[in-house]
């Protein structure tokens, strides 16, 4: 390992390159086929612009830090994570965008934004009442999805909705004590709701442990990658918690003024990667009893800023006539599952790509404006719940979807949408805490449906 501040020099990463060993392992890996490498699929049209759009966008984004605290042990660290929803106006934004130059005053008046902000245990920080850094964060994670109060008026926290999942997730593979590494307890259990203990050692167990994220807590080190797993659960149930609220307040009919921007693809990742089924079945409930009462499928979008698909879709768009790309403004594409492993990320399993942590499929989408945008649709109906297929009809909303794309690009970053720049810009930095997103909302729909909207 080098010193802090210490880096390779051309020479040893030349020696590396050159190394016999690293020709001998690449001559042994597989290279795709030139045939296939040079494929090139076909984009569809995107269906014709919808004349009406949802109103408001709410986008989540997340965040996290890890810093050094001084507590009078060696490394001690605690991990800052933070998630913001920013509610932006889309009719507002059209009013100031039809009579330019903007007034910045007037245009941050078209978001309003809100965070969730937790301090967890890191790396040798231990709370009074626990014995470890791991039970520790065990604890407060915990506390924190109790303590989440999104809705000033219903109260109802995010542990609620948590449960609500967690009530949806297989018994029949129980998993190991939170203590087997720390005491060596043997105890297997399906985790219940609330604050149970250990069948077997009688110690505390909270439901936030079939997450199983303390499973990645180091009590020595970084701990970035168990921040990291908190941040996206509690992206993707904050999306779960405002929709489970306004079904609690019989407000579902309304949600057609309102579409969802989730930072990333629709899917959850690592140990708790249960949460995607859990998540499936619980969206298309709510869909079903949207769709009764709207008449509209919900209309969520995941959207990825890097990573191989955003690559691939990239290397694809370039032709070999310069200046020339594959896809043209609005055209599209439905990636298959045949596409995904013979092209993006080689599989000869069986299994379709993703089907234990996705509860979306991916669409590459070349804008209006000419930005690509790698962008997931969840699965709202068993006849959705499929990536065989490229037939678009299966998607109702995916006109709709395209005509969003095509408003929200920004035009400030390179294939990217302003609310999601916007979401992150307050995960970074919480402007206003305490603030209430789904209230603000809740207020702002009815005045819609008043005026037309």
């Amino acid at each position: 390992m080098p010193y802090d501040g210490e880096y390779a020099t051309y020479r040893p990463l030349h020696r590396i390159s050159e190394c016999q060993r690293v020709k001998g392992l690449l001559s042994r890996s597989k290279l795709l086929e030139a045939a296939r490498a040079t494929y090139a699929p076909e984009p569809a049209e995107a269906p014709p612009q919808v004349a009406t759009l949802p109103r408001f966008i709410l986008a989540v984004d997340g965040s996290y830090a890890e810093v050094d605290v001084k507590n009078g042990y060696p490394g001690a660290k605690v991990g800052y994570c933070t998630a913001a929803s920013v509610l932006l106006d889309l009719h507002l934004i059209g009013e100031l965008d039809a009579n330019r130059p903007v007034d910045p005053v007037e245009f941050r008046k078209t978001e309003q934004a809100a965070s969730v902000d937790a301090a967890l245990p890191g790396s040798n920080v231990v709370t009074r009442r626990q014995a470890s850094a791991r039970a520790s964060f065990r604890e407060e994670l915990y506390d924190l999805f109790t303590d989440i109060v999104v809705d000033e008026d219903d109260r109802t926290n995010l542990l609620s909705t948590y449960e609500a999942l967690l009530a949806l997730k297989p018994t029949a593979n129980p998993q190991s004590c939170p203590y087997k590494e720390s005491h060596g307890c043997t105890g297997e259990f399906a985790v219940s709701s609330g604050c149970t203990a250990c069948p077997i050692c009688g110690r505390p167990v909270y439901s936030t442990d079939a997450l199983r994220i303390h499973e990645r807590f180091r009590d020595i080190g970084t701990n970035g990658e168990a921040f990291g797993l908190v941040m996206q659960v509690i992206e993707r149930l904050l999306v779960i918690h405002f929709l489970r609220c306004f079904e609690r307040r019989r407000l579902l009919e309304r949600l057609t003024s309102l579409a969802f921007f989730i930072d990333g693809p629709l899917a959850a990742f690592g140990p708790p990667a249960w949460l995607s089924a859990a998540i499936s079945r619980e969206l298309k409930r709510l869909n079903q009893k949207a769709q009764a009462a709207s008449g509209q499928d919900l209309l969520i979008l995941g959207i990825e800023k890097t990573g191989a698909f955003v690559q691939h879709f990239e290397e694809i768009d370039q032709t070999e006539t310069p200046g020339q790309q594959l896809f043209s403004p609005r055209q599209y594409m439905l990636v298959t599952d045949g596409y995904i492993k013979e092209r993006i990320l080689h599989s000869d399993s069986h299994k379709r790509y993703g089907e234990d942590t996705y509860f979306g499929r991916k669409f590459f989408y070349k804008a209006q404006s000419g930005a690509r945008i790698v962008a997931s649709i969840p699965f709202l109906s068993d006849a959705q719940d499929t990536i065989d297929s490229d037939d678009v009809s299966l998607y109702p909303q995916f006109a709709t979807v395209c005509t969003l794309l095509d408003r929200v690009v920004s035009s400030r970053y390179a294939n990217a949408v302003s609310p999601l720049i916007a979401a992150n810009a307050q995960a970074a930095i919480p402007l206003q805490l305490g603030s209430k997103v789904l209230t603000q909302l809740a207020r702002a729909l009815p005045g819609t449906a008043e005026n037309g909207g």
